[in-house]
Order: structure tokens, then C-alpha cells, then sequence
């Protein structure tokens, strides 16, 4: 049983056509013989109940909240980019993304027999197996680096609780440790729990953060004279300074990395084809998917401004927390964060694993049964998830620019380009050969939308891998490149 594309009758290679124009007089998602109260056949392996509250399994993921970035001391001035720009290009990403979820959705009810992102990108290049195979790669690799991003924190947070008691490599060992066990449950329902805990944890983070930064006498790092220059950042002293726009010198690099930090975070549609697969009744995502596109951009917009009216150019650190002063607010409200710090990775290996398990044990009883052949396959898929997330947080210097580097690459096809297509290929079927000819004004609208959204995600690839490569350059050139499997902490 090798692991590969699907080659079952109900599969990708069954003589169903992808897109069947019998639909198109059918509606949204009804297409097939997709059963709305029980979600289609069950592929995976889950139960009947729904995958938690409706709101949870897509809380945290859409959202990163941005503690995960890796400040190095070069990258200031883009955080001061996003701080102040950011809301902006916060509410068109997460515009974009509500949208591009929504066409995901609509992708998913049409075809019930996707699996996972994978397959989705495999029928929107024409049934090319070379097409799913290349989107397996992306996705394993996806996934695999945000779960060292968590390592990678997960260690800096241990580094600033206990003021670097332990070599941070161990700190990585423990934290790698902790994220396997957590992933073991084998279906979303389980983590939707832990989900629901991380979401509410998270907003009493942030919630903290912004109160901190606005009672404490000063940020950290503040020093009075504003001829002062910090040898590190290269930004003078004095009261924090605040603009509208971002600061003169800021390079074409500074500011696309702002962005790609910033979109990186909103940029989660890669596990919705899994998620949607497991609920009872896919009909309720858009409920959920609202609810989470306003929660965040209330909470995070109204935080990253409170933080940053409080810290300014100057001070602002990632995450945010490294900008509070005072070592016992620090502390706290970095506290709040670890169960998003243990979940985030954990979903992303759970969905990892998910995608290799079910492929290798399809059609037998080790799938959904209570097997030790099942379970200690799960275990060491997941094991080796984690093993090679520790080795990649702990071996590459430039960790931060490399997972820009890798979202450019990616999440241009994941968040972007995928989505654009998968419209207008389901335009296509609903319209059939004359479909452009007959358009309607929103119509057109829509299309020129969808365009425009595959244009970006071009752009998003190719400038995107520019500036990351080029910041790795700059890195290397300024000395901020450190070594590997070091000791140094990294706590704030």
C-alpha cells in the first residue's frame, strides 16, 4: 500500500467527469450524491458528530496572530511597516481571504469526494498527476515548517519564562515532545476542543498585551535622549514616535517583507478542504468563517494599534510581547499564548499526518478502527513530522526569511491562485461553452475579481521570493545570521 494519489472508483481517476455540466442548473455544492445532513460518504475515518462547535475548528488557523515571528534586530523597521499600514492591508487580506474561503467552500460541496488540498489541486490542472504529486510536496512542506516555526517559539517562550535555564536546543526537545503527544487524537473533533481553549487563551493574550503597553511608565529598551542611537535596530531614542506612513529609507525588501508577514498570518485556506471533509454538515462553514473574519479583524486591529500608539517606531518588537518593559507583564501575558503555541502546530501535523495515514491504509480496518498497527503508524508518521519541524527550527540560521521564502512559494497557490481558478472553472461548468459570452455585468465583475485575485498571487510569488531571498542576502551581509543547533537563547 503505497502512498500516492487516490485510485478508488470514487477518486480523482473514476469515470465521473470532474466537472460535471449536469450541475449546472443544480446549485451551489448540490452536484452529485452529496448528502448535506451527513457530509457525503466518510472518507476519514470520523465520527457522525460534528466537529465541535461550529466556530472552533477554524478559529486559530486563520489567524497566527503574528507570535511567531523570528526578530532578528534587522527587521524593525517592518514591523514598524505593518503597525502602521497594517490595518489597511489587514482588512483587504482578510477580505480576500473570507472570499477565497468562501470559493473553497463552494469547490468542496460540488466535489465531496476531496480529501484534502491535494486533490483539489490535481482536478483544477486538468486530472494531471503530476499536479497532485506537486501539491503534496508544497503541502507536507507547508505544514511541516510552521510546525518548526512553533518549535521555534514554543522554545523562546521557555527561554523567557525561566530566564534561560537550559540550553535552548533543549528547550526545542521539549517543546517537539510536548506537540507529538498533543497530535496523537486522531480525529478534528478532539482538537476542535483544544482549539476552542486556544482561541480563548489568545484574546486573553493580546487583551493583556495592549494593557500592559498602555499602563507601564515606559516599552522595553526606552531611552530618553533622542540622540541616542540602539546599535542593534539603528533607531534613535526618545518618547515613542508614531506616523501615519512609513518612515524615509524604507526599501522595497522592508516593505514587502511587512507584507508577507502579514499575509502570511490571514493565509490558512490550505487545511479548509480537511476540515470541511469532517464536518456533519459542511453547510455551517460560512457561519464559522464569518464569525472568525470579524473576530479577528476587531481584535487584532484594535490590538496592534493600541501596541503600537504605546511603542512607536522605536520599541516595537515581535512578537509584541518582547515590547513590554516590565518582565512580569512579559511573562503573563506571554503565558497566555502557550496553548496557541502547542495547537497551531499540532493542527497543521495532525493535518500533515492525516493526508500520509489515510492514503497508506486505505480500504483496510487500520483507517478507522482501534488497531496497534493503526495507531503506532500514526504515532510514527506524526513522530517524523516533528523530527524533521525540530531539525529544521534548530539547522537553518535565516529561519525567519526562509518561511517567507517558503509562504512566497506556497501560500501564492494556496491562498491565491488555486482559488481564482477553481472559480472560474466552476463558472465554466455552471455556463457551459458560451458561458463567457453570456456574462452579466457582476458577472464580469466576478471574473475581473477572480483575475485580479490570480494576478496577485503571481505577484505574491514572484516578488514575494525576490524580497525573501534578497533578505537573506542582507542578512548574511550584516552579520544577523546565527549558527546552528545553538545553545543562545532566543527568549525576549
Amino acid at each position: 500500500m503505497a502512498l500516492g494519489k487516490d485510485n478508488s472508483p470514487s477518486g480523482l481517476n473514476s469515470n465521473k467527469p470532474i466537472f460535471d455540466d449536469s450541475k449546472t442548473d443544480s446549485g451551489i455544492g448540490s452536484g452529485g450524491d452529496f448528502d448535506a445532513e451527513t457530509g457525503g460518504r466518510n472518507n476519514y475515518g470520523a465520527s457522525e458528530k460534528p466537529v465541535g462547535a461550529r466556530i472552533a475548528p477554524v478559529l486559530p488557523h486563520l489567524r497566527g496572530t503574528d507570535v511567531g515571528s523570528v526578530d532578528d534586530g534587522s527587521d524593525i523597521l517592518g514591523k514598524q511597516i505593518e503597525l502602521e499600514s497594517g490595518n489597511d492591508i489587514q482588512y483587504r487580506t482578510s477580505g480576500l481571504v473570507l472570499y477565497t474561503s468562501l470559493v473553497v467552500w463552494e469547490f468542496c460541496l460540488r466535489h465531496p469526494e476531496v480529501r484534502d488540498v491535494c486533490d483539489i489541486g490535481q482536478m483544477l490542472f486538468w486530472g494531471k498527476t503530476w499536479a497532485w504529486y506537486a501539491t503534496a510536496v508544497m503541502f507536507i512542506l507547508n505544514n511541516t515548517f510552521i510546525q518548526g516555526l512553533h518549535v521555534l517559539v514554543s522554545a523562546k517562550y521557555l527561554n523567557t519564562i525561566t530566564n534561560h535555564s537550559q540550553c535552548t536546543i533543549v528547550f526545542a526537545v521539549i517543546a517537539t515532545i510536548i506537540c507529538w503527544i498533543c497530535s496523537l487524537p486522531r480525529t478534528f473533533s478532539a482538537l476542535a476542543r483544544l482549539a476552542t481553549v486556544s482561541a480563548f487563551f489568545t484574546f486573553i493574550s493580546v487583551l493583556l498585551a495592549s494593557i500592559f503597553a498602555g499602563i507601564e511608565a515606559h516599552p522595553a529598551n526606552y531611552n530618553p535622549d533622542p540622540n541616542y542611537v540602539n546599535p542593534v535596530t539603528g533607531m534613535h531614542g526618545g518618547p515613542p514616535i508614531v506616523t501615519a506612513i512609513p518612515v524615509a529609507g524604507t526599501t522595497f525588501v522592508m516593505g514587502m517583507s511587512a507584507f508577507l508577514n502579514i499575509s502570511y498570518t490571514f493565509i490558512g485556506q490550505i487545511t479548509l478542504p480537511s476540515f470541511i471533509a469532517e464536518m456533519k454538515n459542511p453547510r455551517d462553514f460560512p457561519k464559522a468563517l464569518w464569525a472568525v473574519t470579524i473576530a479577528e479583524v476587531i481584535v487584532f486591529g484594535c490590538v496592534g494599534s493600541v501596541v503600537y500608539a504605546y511603542t512607536g517606531n522605536q520599541y516595537n518588537t515581535s512578537p509584541a510581547f518582547g515590547s513590554l518593559g516590565n518582565g512580569i507583564y512579559k511573562k503573563v501575558s506571554f503565558s497566555f499564548m502557550i496553548p496557541t503555541l502547542i495547537f497551531l502546530g499540532v493542527l497543521y501535523a495532525s493535518v500533515s499526518a492525516r493526508f500520509i495515514f489515510f492514503r497508506i491504509f486505505e480500504g483496510t480496518r487500520h483507517k478507522s478502527s482501534h488497531t496497534v498497527v493503526g495507531w503506532a503508524a500514526w504515532a510514527g508518521i506524526l513522530a517524523c513530522t516533528w523530527i524533521g519541524a525540530f531539525i529544521i527550527a534548530e539547522v537553518i540560521p535565516f529561519f525567519s526569511d526562509l518561511l517567507s521564502l517558503m509562504s512566497s512559494l506556497f501560500d501564492s497557490f494556496f491562498g491565491f491562485i488555486f482559488w481564482g481558478v477553481a472559480y472560474i472553472r466552476m463558472r465554466r461548468v455552471d455556463g457551459g461553452v458560451t458561458w463567457l459570452k453570456e456574462q452579466s455585468v457582476y458577472g464580469y465583475s466576478m471574473l475581473a475579481l477572480n483575475i485580479v485575485i490570480i494576478i496577485i498571487g503571481v505577484f505574491f510569488l514572484g516578488a514575494g521570493t525576490y524580497t525573501s531571498v534578497q533578505s537573506i542576502i542582507d542578512s548574511y551581509h550584516a552579520g544577523n545570521v546565527g549558527g546552528v543547533f545553538t545553545c543562545a537563547s532566543n527568549g525576549l
